[in-house]
């Protein structure tokens, strides 16, 4: 098969043969880099490009013929254990950017217990994702997607022009986007009509993020899963649905910042066996407080995709691609 381009990208095969072969071209280019542990950017360029090959072969599922080991199953434990990795870099990245220079010294001192704690977790994390690299399952990886793209094979439907197939493509994840429970955490609904309450205070934040909180994280992940989608057919669309994919990438954002803070928080009381109120206050209040600045970030952008005329725009500039 010809390799896609620009100009021959037609049919919807083309379009996952393109997108199969970019996200694995940049999955192996990051892998040696990884190996040796010198950039903590090389893991995480190879972590998105995992998790977008993820994407590209899940959403063109129907059209393809792929054998088991590429499946989107497979990519994902993979994923996730470079994941867990990458995990660990950003926390300590920010308790020593973010948190450590604006403590008092007697908490920078008691940080540094969670510092040693993090250097013996990420041993061990890094050990995972050696073996991980070395071990059949990324071995027949990238063996049968090599074969794949060598000699690609596909389903029936991969034959039809992509503009006849690509609302239907985009649609359903949207509508599960759209229709997420999280949109209404923080809302009240009175007549059938959903109201943004603004008044919260920093400890209602709290109290409602301890018993809310993974529907918003769950719908920071599906908001990732559709801007993955999206961005596999930016140049099919005009300027309406690239704002439309900035503005998922500023919920994405802007939740994940929030539920970055969460999980220090929840990670430092497993470290310290006690409520970090009591061993770094000063740390405690600083992750309170950026919590309710994303919160304030975000209630902007809720109330605007809770709004039905913004609801049908969306679905308008999906349903006309050029």
């Amino acid at each position: 098969m010809k390799l896609a381009t620009e100009t021959t990208v037609k049919t919807l095969g083309d379009y996952a043969y393109q997108a199969i072969q970019k996200h694995f071209k940049k999955t192996l280019k990051w892998e040696k880099s990884v190996k040796k542990d010198e950039d903590p950017e090389a893991l995480h360029q190879m972590r998105v490009g995992m998790r977008r090959l993820r994407t590209a072969i899940s959403r063109f599922e129907i059209a393809l013929k792929l054998s088991k080991p590429a499946s989107d199953k497979n990519i994902g434990k993979i994923a996730r254990r470079l994941g867990n990795l990458r995990d660990l870099d950003v926390l300590k990245e920010s308790l020593e950017t973010l948190y450590q220079p604006n403590l008092p010294r007697k908490e920078q001192e008691t940080l540094q217990t969670a510092f040693d704690a993090l250097a013996k977790q990420r041993k061990d994390a890094f050990s995972n994702v050696e073996s991980t690299l070395k071990d059949e399952p990324y071995k027949s990886l990238k063996h049968a997607l090599e074969d794949w793209l060598e000699k690609p094979s596909y389903q029936p439907l991969a034959s039809l022009q992509i503009q006849q197939v690509l609302p239907d493509l985009l649609l359903p994840e949207i509508s599960r986007f759209l229709l997420h429970p999280g949109w209404l955490v923080g809302t009240q609904v009175v007549n059938s009509e959903v109201i943004v309450i603004t008044d919260w205070k920093a400890e209602k934040l709290e109290q409602q993020l301890a018993t809310q909180g993974e529907t918003i994280h769950d719908l920071r992940k599906q908001a990732k899963r559709v801007r993955y989608q999206m961005e596999l057919f930016t140049d099919l669309y005009g300027e309406s649905y690239a704002a439309y994919i900035a503005e998922v990438k500023s919920i994405q954002d802007i939740l994940g910042t929030m539920q970055d803070s969460v999980v220090m928080g929840e990670w430092l009381v497993d470290v310290f066996k006690s409520e970090i109120h009591t061993k770094l206050p000063t740390l405690a209040s600083l992750l309170a407080q950026n919590r309710f600045k994303s919160w304030q970030q975000w209630q902007p952008l809720q109330e605007r995709y809770l709004k039905p005329e913004n609801k049908h725009n969306f679905h308008l500039t999906i349903l006309h691609p050029i």
